[in-house]
Parts: structure tokens; C-alpha cells; sequence
């Protein structure tokens, strides 16, 4: 009965979204943050927080896998990744919703698009839209072999959210010690591949 709830979709969902629950009842209150901040403003750095730790999160699965292969709470992940890669998805959304508010208008937004840490979150979120459009199985079916090639631009999403948070909050730390362990995993995943390929290039 317990392993059925947990791993149902529906109770995925609300665990992924319970961060987003306080978030939206705030904004349902009408009131504002502390010292007047506007809370489209206050809530800019949660919302992009938590789908940057959500596409972390999507990313370090597989070679962490590598690492632990008999895991199996990493063998549940994974059938799962897909609900954290849209969680992703959604935190940004919200998150570049709140920022469009919080500006007012579009003169205040083009202003300031040319900025690093500007373009970037934009270009991170343009990403985004085709990732989580092609997320479902009959994505994966209908664009066959080109589908792995499209899921392979997260990277540079990653790249430019590590961008986005560091330009944006002029803070390197916090940003660093989100995306470190997943560079640190993504270079042991390539030795792996590597190390692979030239044992079966030896065999031959």
C-alpha cells in the first residue's frame, strides 16, 4: 500500500511541489515581503533556486549511477528523472513569470536584457521549452534518434543557470556549491565513457 502512494505520479507531483506552496500563498495573500519588498521580488531567488537544484538534481542521476550502480533508490530516481527534469521546468517558468511581473513593463525588461546574468536566465529558460515539450513518450518516439541530441542542451542550460545566478546575485559561493558535485560527476561520467570506448577499441 505505502510503495503504491509513493510511487504513484500523483504523489511525485505534490512532494516536487510542496516548495512551491508557501510561495503561491503568499502571493494569493496580497500583501508584501519584509520592509515593503515587493514579493514578486522576494520570491525571484527561491523559485530560481529550486529549478536550479531540480535540473542539478536530473543531471548528477546518471553518474551517480555509475558510482553506485547496485543502488536501488537511484534505480527509482531514475525511472522518475523525468518528473525532476519538469520540476525544473515549472520552478522556472514560475520564476521568469515573477520576474516579468516584478519589471512592470517590457521597456523596464529589454533594458536590462543585454546584462550577463540577464541573457543568460533567458537563454536558460528558452532551453527549458523544448526539454520539457519533448519530455513525454511519444516525443521520444516520434523524433527517434534526434531526441537524445535535443535532451543533450540541458548542458548548456546548466551552464548558463550557473551563469544567470552568479551574474544576477554577484555571489559565486552559493552557486558553486550547487553546481560543483554535479561538474565533479559529469567529469567522472566522461572518463567512464572514455575509459569505455578504448577497451572496446582494444578489443577490436
Amino acid at each position: 500500500m505505502v510503495r503504491n502512494i509513493i510511487n504513484h505520479r500523483y504523489f511525485i507531483w505534490a512532494v516536487l511541489a510542496l516548495p512551491s506552496i508557501p510561495m503561491i500563498a503568499a502571493l494569493a495573500s496580497g500583501g508584501s515581503g519584509p520592509n515593503g519588498v515587493p514579493l514578486t521580488e522576494m520570491l525571484l531567488h527561491p523559485t530560481g533556486e529550486f529549478s536550479a537544484r531540480f535540473l542539478i538534481i536530473t543531471m548528477m542521476l546518471t553518474p551517480l549511477r555509475l558510482l553506485f550502480p547496485v543502488s536501488g533508490f537511484l534505480r527509482w530516481m531514475i525511472k522518475r528523472r523525468r518528473y525532476f527534469g519538469m520540476a525544473a521546468f515549472f520552478y522556472a517558468l514560475f520564476h521568469t513569470v515573477l520576474y516579468v511581473v516584478d519589471m512592470k513593463n517590457l521597456q523596464a525588461i529589454l533594458d536590462e536584457f543585454f546584462a550577463l546574468g540577464i541573457w543568460t536566465g533567458w537563454l536558460a529558460m528558452l532551453i527549458f521549452i523544448p526539454l520539457a515539450l519533448t519530455s513525454t513518450d511519444s516525443a521520444v518516439r516520434k523524433l527517434g534518434l534526434r531526441w537524445k541530441p535535443l535532451q543533450r542542451m540541458v548542458y548548456i542550460a546548466a551552464v548558463a543557470t550557473l551563469l544567470h545566478w552568479i551574474f544576477v546575485h554577484n555571489n559565486l559561493v552559493p552557486a558553486l556549491v550547487h553546481f560543483v558535485p554535479l561538474a565533479a560527476l559529469e567529469t567522472y561520467r566522461l572518463y567512464c565513457n572514455s575509459r569505455a570506448k578504448s577497451q572496446r577499441i582494444q578489443e577490436v
